[in-house]
């Protein structure tokens, strides 16, 4: 036990560079997300997150007991109830209140709806030029293949498939076919539409 607390603990590890380049570049896009913020929507995201706490949820729910007991032992301890049952002023600040905590819901889930798509739009791109390098990387190594000497020369229908860029629109068309989009209740194998040369 006392080995293992005098020993020094290792140093932490580096990240290759392109590790860090990446790590920068979401870096930035955060920053840039926040920064196209205006300050109105900087209050609302302030309050979104005040707002999905569970000490919100916590205090109505304390506001709203206190509330109704105050109002029910009142006459009973000397005092005047201000909100006698059926508690039409707690009705009416607790809709209120519903209504402010639904719209700064709203207004979040509308700008994360707005950056979900950003990202899974960059998330395609990136994506296809992926496709598109792959694609070429084996096209060059299948013509390097041909032109070595010592390299017995021989058809490979994969590797030649493969050199082919993906069409997005036949994809799509396979995807709707097999129903997966919820737009054709067809059970059609994607395989079952042979897609043109």
């Amino acid at each position: 036990m006392a080995d293992t607390l005098d020993r020094p603990e290792p140093a932490p590890t580096t990240l290759s560079d392109h590790i860090s380049d990446n790590v920068e570049g979401v870096v930035a896009l955060q920053r840039r997300e926040t920064d196209a913020l205006s300050p109105a929507q900087r209050r609302l995201e302030r309050v979104g997150r005040f707002v999905g706490r569970p000490n919100y949820l916590v205090g109505v729910l304390l506001t709203a007991t206190l509330w109704v007991a105050f109002n029910v032992t009142a006459p009973y301890i000397g005092f005047r109830p201000f909100d006698e049952p059926p508690f039409a002023w707690l009705d009416l600040v607790l809709t209120f209140v519903a209504l402010i905590t639904t719209t700064v819901v709203l207004v979040g889930q509308n700008r994360q709806t707005k950056l979900e798509q950003t990202r899974s739009h960059l998330d395609l791109q990136v994506n296809l030029l992926t496709e598109q390098k792959v694609s070429k990387l084996i096209h060059l190594l299948e013509e390097l293949r041909r032109d070595l000497p010592m390299v017995k020369d021989r058809h490979d229908a994969q590797a030649h498939a493969l050199q082919e860029r993906a069409d997005t629109s036949k994809v799509l068309s396979a995807i709707d076919n097999v129903g997966l989009t919820g737009e054709s209740g067809g059970t059609t194998s994607a395989k079952s539409d042979p897609a043109p040369d």
